[in-house]
């Protein structure tokens, strides 16, 4: 489910993924803090089955303050736990493997593929 403690999680693992990353835009990135939609339609079980996806907010960059929208896309096995209430951290992919996030510094907004 997504929730306050999923957003914490998810903070530290994109941290994670940026140390380890071999893209030198990003490496020295840090983030300070992903939040939920406004509202909880934007991310109830419907909205997810019928979107495969979140809009969210994440506060990324070299101070970790910069606001970015955060697409959260949900693989299979993401999206089947996620429409039956199920914890979701564990699809977050290792933080070593950095090709489940994509930054676009321009235009400010990562995507992060669940598995």
């Amino acid at each position: 489910m997504l929730d306050e403690e999923f957003c914490e999680y998810l903070e530290y693992e994109i941290c994670k993924a940026f140390a380890n990353t071999k893209n030198n835009t990003i490496k020295y990135f840090t983030c300070d803090g992903v939040l939920l939609p406004t509202f909880e339609s934007q991310y109830s079980q419907k909205f997810v089955n019928d979107n495969r996806q979140v809009l969210m907010t994440a506060y990324l960059g070299l101070d970790g303050q910069e606001k970015y929208e955060l697409v959260l896309l949900f693989g299979i096995n993401a999206q089947s736990k996620y429409v039956r209430n199920l914890d979701i951290s564990e699809c977050v992919p290792n933080p070593i493997a950095d090709n489940w996030l994509e930054v676009d510094i321009e235009k400010k907004i990562i995507k992060v593929q669940l598995d």
